[in-house]
């Protein structure tokens, strides 16, 4: 008498790879399977993926942007400029104090081929700073909870923001590579990156 054995039950991002359609295709299958790690793992919200917008041409060359990207609301900032930092310490913020920001992430694959070309026209497809509906998300706290020191400081820190983002002068345009291990015995684990356009001043210890 042979025992029945039964074949495991899929996990949920093969489940939800599979309902969503995108199993046949590598780009799709990849950026869920990112959404999926963004959402359950990191804990982002208002999470939309952004197809890529019509192609860049770079020395007569067309090329659309390779892979959608993925935009959210992290639970903390994931990166400050080094000048911005300094000016906060200097105002006394921290940035439990700010707002969360909307970031990009790029869905990659290891061993996957880039270029600095690549990368541009990606930097290329984000929003300008006066062009990004909304980038900040309120915080329901910061009025009622901060003190009315804070909350000036508050005030002027976002009109000060406001500013370096027209002029680059706290940084240019970055976003989250993430990379996902799919080679040889790779278990997916998901890594994160963080890509800016341009060169960026070091930051001081």
């Amino acid at each position: 008498m042979s025992a029945t054995t039964s074949s495991p039950e899929p996990s949920a991002l093969t489940t939800l790879i599979s309902a969503s359609g995108s199993g046949s295709d590598p780009v799709s299958a990849l950026t869920t399977q990112i959404l999926h790690n963004l959402q359950h793992q990191h804990y982002w919200t208002s999470l939309r993926v952004h197809e890529p917008s019509k192609p860049i041409s770079y020395s007569s060359e067309l090329q659309p942007p390779p892979t959608p990207l993925i935009s959210g609301i992290p639970p903390h900032r994931i990166y400050t400029h080094p000048d911005e930092q300094l000016y906060m310490l200097e105002k006394g913020l921290r940035d439990d104090d700010l707002l969360p920001e909307r970031t990009f992430v790029l869905p990659t694959a290891q061993g996957q081929s880039w270029s600095l070309r690549k990368l541009a026209q990606v930097f290329d497809s984000l929003p300008e700073a006066d062009e990004e509906p909304q980038t900040l998300v309120g915080r329901n706290d910061v009025d009622g909870a901060a003190k009315d020191e804070k909350a000036n400081k508050l005030v002027e820190y976002y009109e000060r923001r406001k500013q370096a983002l027209v002029t680059n002068e706290w940084g240019g345009k970055w976003l989250l590579l993430a990379m996902v291990d799919k080679g040889m015995g790779g278990d997916g684990t998901v890594v994160y990156y963080v890509v800016q356009e341009g060169t960026v001043k070091p930051r001081q210890n």
